[in-house]
């Protein structure tokens, strides 16, 4: 059952990063804006997209698992500090503030303990 609750783990994690990468390409010229006025250049945002789909991907499939969560878990902490935390007397903006710690939380146990048994990593050997 353990192996399951992993993959289980693993996909509640990542989707939020896919849905999110895939809501940027849709909305790329607001999301542009949006970073830019947080002070986050906007021409990064192809390296977001990718980081949040990409890692979003890999993170499901658990491949390069340890390095991906770990990216994660930094981007989520660096998406809170720059984009939630400045406002943080907001209520829903101190609750993006825990929900990106909570994440890093959750990618920082991934990236200790590995993908699992059901995962690319597994199947290749990787630990």
């Amino acid at each position: 059952m353990n192996d399951w609750l992993v993959v289980l783990g693993r996909v509640g994690l990542a989707w939020l990063f896919i849905d999110s990468g895939w809501g940027k390409i849709a909305a790329y010229a607001g999301t542009a804006q949006y970073m830019e006025s947080a002070g986050v250049p906007g021409i990064l945002l192809p390296l977001v997209i990718a980081l949040e789909l990409g890692g979003g991907i890999a993170i499901v499939l658990g491949l390069f698992t340890r390095w991906v969560a770990l990216a994660l878990a930094v981007f989520s902490i660096a998406a809170a500090a720059l984009f939630h935390l400045p406002h943080f007397a907001d209520q829903m903006q101190a609750i993006n503030v825990w929900k990106n710690v909570a994440m890093a939380g959750g990618f920082c146990v991934l990236a200790a303990h590995g993908a699992g048994r059901y995962s690319l990593d597994a199947r290749m050997g990787r630990r």
